[in-house]
């Protein structure tokens, strides 16, 4: 039975959805002294911690572990080794036990700090009846709150396609994938953008699965640079993986409790394939099924995602959405800064502050890890901008040297002028993504790169690679392109020609 509406329990603002980003926005909003209900239907943390980011991480970490024991090439053998999938499947779940402990940890020591009136998690499905109604509902309770905002955070889920028979045993999405009991014999992987790429990564490196990769353009991970992907694309086969490159899947069905696809590439010419799993990675969708986004009106696009202005608002004033629902980037980092973001925007409109995604930081998992932020060169020939272009193989930087990964590169993109502004970076290699950051702060501030020739930065680390590229813009490098052509690069691109630079100062 519904409470009278003058009973209503009232709150300042309604999170629906403990995702990364709702459960950043509701910490936000204790800040601000605000009354706050965070609602989640199933796990604090969501897909930023079970079958999602940390999982699919962690499995990475244990894979590149295992890739190394197999292969060795380093001085050392290794007798009588065994990977185990359960105990691998374990230490996941202990990671994801670690990070949702602390979360739900801190919800209950702040429950009690602030009390229930000022600040209460309610576990149950959030519903809109109205833009300043929302409904509760448990397996065996149904009630409604008042509040004055409303933030919807209830991330996405895998993109399903009709014509394929996913039933997350035999032909899975990245949900299914952590339901594995043992390592397929065979698998193919549908999508070769940055999720399917992850996951021919992880089970090529433990090198009990024969991966496939079902790949529509003749390369993979198409809105990166050609150099990533070869380099990706060739530890990839380094690793067993067979590339289906221009193939289009015409069907995917289970047979005989096996996968049999058939492919049609670019000539004309027709596959069958027999695999024991399929995955399917190609994206994922919005989830605002029965949160009453048509009975609110709130606008959503031709693709389902939620429709918000760059501070989160959507065509009802006061509601927001953030994270996954939108149309933006899909990332625990990002979900978390919009979460922060719309709250500081309810609490002080006038803060002046604005959310820029040119200088996100992204990592990708690959073999070896991609780090970027900004910029890449197909983007920057796309805008028509003139620019200029440093590339600095790992085979120069001490630490990978010392590591003995020298298969990578540092690719700096500045503006062709006096200033050198920071347009964006790729970093390819071990330890990337620790790299990447100063080049951010460099975006978001609109700064030159002449910040970063002269710091000393630890040695030996992959940072000093950085340094090293900047200097050779500046003219300024210990090791000369001039000199060492076939791993360096320092060029102009004007008017679609490309020059090289003199980096003598």
């Amino acid at each position: 039975m519904l409470t009278p509406l003058n009973h209503f329990a009232h709150y300042d603002i309604c999170v629906i959805g403990g995702g990364p980003s709702g459960y950043a926005a509701a910490i936000r909003a204790l800040d601000f002294g605000k009354k706050v209900l965070l609602i989640e239907k199933d796990l604090v943390g969501g897909a930023g911690i079970f079958r999602g980011a940390l999982s699919s991480k962690t499995l990475w970490e244990l894979s590149r572990d295992a890739r190394r024991l197999r292969f060795q090439d380093r001085g050392y053998k290794i007798d009588g080794m065994h990977f185990t999938f359960q105990e691998m499947m374990e230490s996941m779940r202990q990671a994801i036990d670690t990070r949702h402990r602390q979360l739900m940890d801190q919800i209950t020591m702040l429950q009690t700090y602030y009390r229930s009136d000022n600040f209460r998690f309610a576990k149950g499905f959030g519903k809109m009846i109205t833009p300043n109604i929302v409904e509760i509902t448990t397996p065996t309770t149904c009630e409604r709150i008042s509040c004055d905002y409303i933030i919807l955070s209830t991330g996405s889920t895998p993109r399903k396609l009709p014509h394929i028979p996913i039933d997350e045993e035999i032909i899975m999405t990245s949900d299914g994938v952590h339901d594995l009991d043992e390592f397929p014999e065979s698998m193919v992987v549908l999508g070769a953008g940055v999720i399917g790429c992850e996951f021919a990564t992880i089970f090529s490196n433990f090198g009990a699965t024969d991966v496939r990769l079902i790949d529509k353009a003749d390369r993979i991970l198409p809105f990166e640079d050609p150099d990533i992907s070869e380099i990706i694309t060739t530890n990839l086969e380094a690793n067993g993986v067979t590339i289906h490159r221009n193939a289009s899947l015409k069907s995917m069905s289970i047979v005989d409790s096996h996968v049999e696809y058939i492919l049609q590439y670019t000539d004309g010419t027709m596959q069958t394939y027999h695999v024991e799993k399929a995955l399917v990675s190609v994206g994922r969708v919005a989830n605002t099924k029965g949160i009453g986004i048509e009975d609110v009106g709130v606008e959503v696009d031709a693709g389902g995602n939620v429709v918000a202005d760059k501070d989160g608002r959507t065509s009802i004033p006061n509601i927001f959405a953030v994270g996954d629902l939108t149309a933006d980037i899909c990332l625990v980092n990002v979900g978390e800064v919009e979460g922060r973001h719309v709250v500081e925007t309810i609490c002080n409109p006038h803060h002046g502050k604005s959310i820029s995604h040119g200088n996100v930081s992204t990592i990708m998992f690959l073999r070896p890890e991609v780090a970027g932020v900004g910029m890449n060169e197909q983007t920057a020939r796309q805008s028509g901008k003139p620019y200029r272009v440093a590339k600095l193989s790992y085979e120069y930087i001490n630490r990978a040297i010392a590591m003995r990964s020298m298969r990578g590169f540092v690719k700096i993109l500045v503006t062709d002028d006096e200033e050198m502004r920071l347009l964006g970076m790729r970093i390819v290699g071990e330890q990337s993504s620790s790299a990447i950051q100063a080049a951010a702060l460099l975006i978001s501030m609109n700064k030159g790169i002449a910040e970063l020739s002269e710091l000393i930065h630890p040695h030996p680390s992959i940072t000093e690679g950085v340094q090293e590229c900047v200097r050779m813009l500046l003219g300024t490098s210990i090791i000369k392109p001039q000199v060492f052509k076939t791993h360096l690069k320092c060029h102009r691109y004007v008017d679609g020609q490309e020059y090289e630079i003199d980096c003598y100062a």
